[in-house]
């Protein structure tokens, strides 16, 4: 694969259970599923709110390829309110319990210190904060585990973070914000082998903050040293580009999912799972010139 902003140096990622090396360039990203359940989610919102459907769900991403499986039990869109703690986990715990032995890594994307360690306690592999980690005792929460975390950037709050967003320089300014978290980590004795991160596109930002942050992916990787999270799956960057509604961005969402992949993420956040493995899949091929073992 292309890899002229590849970092040849990252150490394997420790996931829970799992284990990945995300240093070899012949290897496609990781492609983690997104399965919401949630009422109002801006994609899928309802669409797996019983527990039936989502478990249903998660089984055609794994037959589809899927290497993550990241669950949700508030809806973050912008404009979004917040739920209850108590709803959050009646959502997320029995989805979690269903798929513990699923096979594959069980994400919980969730900003709350008593959901994490709930979540942590059940099994779950990687905790994915939009909050960066910064909520008061969420990094106690994760520390004595060997779960993942992804830390991710966001300016404001999820109610107001698209109203006006502004930096002077994205790419310094969210680099930096990283690198900060990544250090606070380090003190609560958390290592860089348990670690990725995530800009957040579309978390306090405009379609240029996206795309000069997703021409700069590379480098940003590069700067911090740990594996790169890129989430562009149907978001309003994709609509805005297409003119195309949330249903119809599946092409969109592939063709910045290879974009990223070409600049150095090393997993892929997606609702797509089937169309954004095809896509991976053949492009390795075709740059390698051969076809790799499914």
């Amino acid at each position: 694969m292309p890899e002229p902003f590849f970092t040849r140096s990252l150490a394997p990622l420790q996931c829970g259970r799992y284990r990945f090396s995300l240093s070899n360039p012949s290897a496609r990203p990781l492609v983690m599923g997104v399965l919401n359940i949630t009422p109002d989610s801006f994609s899928d919102g309802g669409q797996h709110r019983s527990l039936d459907l989502a478990i249903t769900h998660a089984e055609n991403m794994i037959a589809q390829g899927v290497d993550i499986i990241d669950i949700g039990g508030e809806s973050t869109r912008p404009g979004a309110a917040e739920v209850p703690i108590e709803e959050e986990l009646r959502r997320v715990m029995p989805l979690l319990y269903a798929l513990a032995d699923c096979g594959k890594p069980l994400s919980v994307d969730t900003r709350r210190p008593a959901v994490m360690r709930a979540a942590i306690d059940a099994g779950a592999d990687m905790i994915n904060d939009i909050g960066g980690f910064r909520a008061e005792g969420a990094l106690r929460a994760v520390s004595d585990s060997d779960c993942a975390l992804c830390i991710m950037h966001m300016q404001g709050e999820p109610q107001t973070m698209q109203q006006l967003p502004h930096y002077a320089d994205v790419v310094a300014e969210v680099s930096a914000f990283l690198q900060q978290q990544i250090e606070v980590a380090g003190q609560a004795g958390i290592g860089r082998h348990r670690l990725c991160v995530d800009p957040g596109f579309g978390f306090g930002k405009t379609l240029a903050h996206n795309l000069a942050l997703l021409a700069q992916l590379g480098e940003i990787q590069a700067t911090l040293g740990v594996p790169l999270l890129a989430g562009l799956s149907r978001k309003s960057m994709i609509g805005a580009l297409t003119n195309r509604p949330v249903e119809q961005r599946m092409v969109g969402s592939v063709a910045a999912a290879l974009f990223a992949a070409a600049h150095g993420a090393r997993i892929l956040r997606v609702h797509d799972v089937a169309e954004t493995v095809d896509a991976l899949n053949v492009w390795q091929a075709a740059a390698q010139g051969s076809a790799q073992p499914r």
